[in-house]
């Protein structure tokens, strides 16, 4: 039977680099079935609403959703906010408490850091549902002060430390060590939520005693990880910190062009790059589709097909590495969107 997966093209960039992927996937093989939902920006002009409760619906009952970027900066709310991004409805509605974004430097790259491919692998772990960024649309206050709400849980804390944990047993460790490791990135000396936090880390950590537990403060691990990134396996931290250190370890390898992630619950998915819309390259044969059809390796992890899903990714690396697909110093493709998806294809062939 064909896996039911929901996709959302998106906006700006987002329905070129969904239809690369969509051809990457053609050519590995896996039985799929798409229903195609319509979200983003351009839904919430056209019908006042970002994304329907049928389409929530449909993602809660898929497999998996593939997803594109959304927003576009001059579509806003009443409140000023971005109207069309999806992050708050699908990550809080669905409870999809887990933003998973692998940082590896792949062969080709241009980092800006004396590096080279195998140093930098790492996952950052994002709790999604908690933290600062619950306080999305609640924020209170007048014309002379505003106040937004971080909140975090021991439920919300521990889920999140455990599916570290399990991530970390499935990986080979650190590029500099071997060592299976849990870094726990946090505030702790400053704020309670982050000591909560941590604590809430260190008693899930004893059971996982084969997996190194250690604890850092969120700026030692923002020069951490351009100083020694080959020391980290696995990080987990608080909404915020997340979605920041996200795009520092981007930047380290070549660029979040190159960056996917996976949004993931215990009853509901979807994986989409870590990058905006890019309105101004829309349209243009220009954007580069790594990200995204990475993230579709991500989706066939979550669906079982790790077979599939390892053979995208090698057909990535093989492209890069042939030259046949060629990158800029800010992770863009010399080549554009069509012959870079193209190439990929070829070589997962």
């Amino acid at each position: 039977m064909a896996y039911r997966i929901a996709v959302i093209r998106g906006d700006g960039i987002g329905p070129e680099l969904v239809d690369s992927a969509l051809a990457v996937l053609a050519a590995v093989g896996v039985a799929l079935d798409f229903e195609f939902l319509d979200g983003g920006a351009d839904t919430y002009r056209r019908t006042g609403e970002a994304l329907s409760a049928g389409a929530v619906a449909a993602v809660r009952d898929a497999d998996a959703t593939l997803k594109g970027p959304t927003g576009l900066p001059h579509i806003r709310k009443p409140d000023g906010t971005e109207a069309g991004l999806l992050g708050g409805i699908l990550r809080n509605g669905l409870d999809l408490y887990a933003n998973v974004r692998p940082i590896r430097l792949l062969p080709g790259a241009a980092p800006r850091l004396r590096v080279e491919p195998g140093e930098i692998d790492y996952v950052i772990v994002r709790e999604n549902t908690e933290g600062l960024y619950a306080a999305r649309g609640k924020g209170v206050g007048n014309a002379r002060a505003m106040a937004d709400t971080l909140l975090v849980t021991r439920e919300g804390c521990a889920r999140i430390a455990r599916h570290a944990f399990e991530l970390a047993g499935r990986r080979s460790g650190a590029p500099a060590d071997g060592v299976r490791r849990v870094t726990c990135v946090d505030k702790a000396n400053v704020l309670r939520t982050m000591a909560f936090f941590r604590a809430v880390f260190l008693e899930v950590a004893r059971d996982y005693p084969d997996i190194e537990a250690e604890c850092r403060y969120v700026d030692a691990t923002a020069q951490a990880l351009v100083t020694e990134p080959e020391r980290f396996d696995v990080i987990v931290t608080e909404n915020m910190l997340g979605d920041i250190l996200s795009d520092l370890g981007g930047g380290t390898v070549g660029g979040v062009a190159l960056c996917p992630s996976g949004n993931i619950g215990a009853d509901a998915a979807y994986f989409e790059p870590i990058h905006g819309t890019a309105p101004a390259l829309a349209g243009q044969d220009k954007a580069n589709p790594i990200s995204q059809i990475l993230a579709a390796a991500m989706m066939l992890d979550h669906l079982g097909e790790t077979a599939a899903a390892d053979a995208v990714r090698a057909a990535v690396n093989a492209a890069l590495a042939s030259g046949a697909v060629q990158l800029d110093r800010f992770g863009g493709t010399r080549h554009g969107t069509a012959a870079t998806t193209a190439a990929i294809v070829a070589a997962l062939r």
